[in-house]
C-alpha cells in the first residue's frame, strides 16, 4: 500500500512539475512583448535596430519618457482619458447591476425575450451603428465634448450579462429571508447582491477599464481637438507616415499607456479570477 501511494503521489509531483513548467512557458510568451517593448523604452536611439539585439540596454535612457511627455500634451490626454475610463466604467457596473437584478428577480412579460434580444446587440458590428451614432452626436453638439465620448458607450451589454448569470447563482432563499427583514427591491439589491458579486463586478470592471482605455476608433471620430484628446489617440504623434518614426518615443509612450491597464489588473487580479470562475455556474 505504501509503495502504491509513493508511486502516486510521483506521478503527481511530476505532473506538477510540468503544469508549472508548461505554465512559465506559456507566461514568458505572453509577457515577452511587453518586456520588449519596456525595454526598447529604455534604450538610447542607437541600439534599437541593432544586430543581434540586446536583451539589456547599455544604459537606461529614461530621458525618452521626459521627451515622450513634452512632445505632445501627455498630461491632457492622460486626464481626458482618466474622466472617459471613469465615468464609462462606474456607468457600466450601475447598469449592469440594476438591469442583471431586473432579468433574475423581476418577474415581467417578455422578461426572457428582452434578454435575447439584449445579447443579439453583441453580435451587430460597432462599424454598422457608427454612423447613425455620429449624426446623433452631432445634432446633439456634442462633437469634442466628454458627453459625446462618454454617453453613446455607458451600457455594458456583457456586463449584464456577466452579472445575471452570477445573480442567477445566488439562492432565492437569501431575498426571501432579506424581504421578511423588511428590504425593498433596492435594498436587496445593495445589501446583498451588491456584495456578493464583488467578483464578478471586479471583473467586468477590469474588462470595462481595459476596453475603454484602450479605445482608439470613436475617440478618433468624434474629436478633432487635442484638449480632447484620449492616450491612444496621442500616440499617433510618435508615427511618422513616412517610416522615420521615433521608437524609442513610441515605446515609452505606449508603456505609459499600457502601465494603468497592468497596474488595475495587478490590485484586482484575485476577485477577477475569482469572478470569472464562479460566473455561469447556473444556467
Amino acid at each position: 500500500m505504501k509503495t502504491g501511494q509513493g508511486l502516486t503521489r510521483k506521478r503527481q509531483n511530476r505532473r506538477r512539475i510540468f503544469l508549472y513548467v508548461f505554465l512559465g512557458l506559456g507566461s514568458a510568451v505572453a509577457l515577452f512583448p511587453i518586456y520588449w517593448m519596456v525595454l526598447t523604452s529604455l534604450k538610447p536611439a542607437n541600439e534599437i535596430f541593432i544586430y543581434p539585439p540586446t536583451f539589456f540596454p547599455s544604459r537606461l535612457a529614461f530621458e525618452n519618457y521626459v521627451e515622450a511627455w513634452n512632445t505632445a500634451p501627455f498630461g491632457r490626454y492622460f486626464i481626458n482619458s482618466i474622466i472617459v475610463t471613469f465615468f464609462t466604467t462606474a456607468s457600466h457596473i450601475a447598469i449592469a447591476c440594476l438591469s442583471a437584478y431586473a432579468f433574475v428577480c423581476i418577474r415581467f412579460p417578455g422578461r426572457e425575450v428582452l434578454f435575447m434580444a439584449f445579447l443579439g446587440t453583441m453580435m451587430i458590428p460597432s462599424v454598422v451603428t457608427l454612423v447613425p451614432t455620429f449624426v446623433l452626436i452631432k445634432k446633439l453638439n456634442w462633437i469634442n465634448t466628454y458627453r459625446g465620448l462618454i454617453i453613446p458607450h455607458m451600457v455594458s451589454v456583457f456586463g449584464i450579462f456577466l452579472l445575471r448569470q452570477f445573480f442567477l447563482t445566488v439562492p432565492k432563499d437569501y431575498e426571501d429571508a432579506a424581504r421578511i427583514d423588511g428590504c425593498g427591491r433596492l435594498g436587496i439589491l445593495w445589501r446583498m447582491y451588491i456584495p456578493l458579486a464583488k467578483p464578478a463586478i471586479a471583473a467586468l470592471a477590469i474588462f470595462s477599464f481595459y476596453h475603454v482605455w484602450n479605445e482608439f476608433f470613436w475617440p478618433l471620430v468624434i474629436t478633432s481637438i487635442d484638449e480632447m484628446r484620449t492616450l491612444p489617440i496621442g500616440l499617433r504623434y510618435f508615427i511618422d507616415t513616412e517610416g522615420g518614426s521615433d521608437w524609442e518615443l513610441v515605446m515609452a509612450g505606449g508603456t505609459m499607456v499600457v502601465g494603468p491597464v497592468l497596474l488595475a489588473f495587478f490590485l484586482l487580479q484575485r476577485q477577477f479570477v475569482r469572478g470569472i470562475t464562479m460566473t455561469g455556474l447556473k444556467a
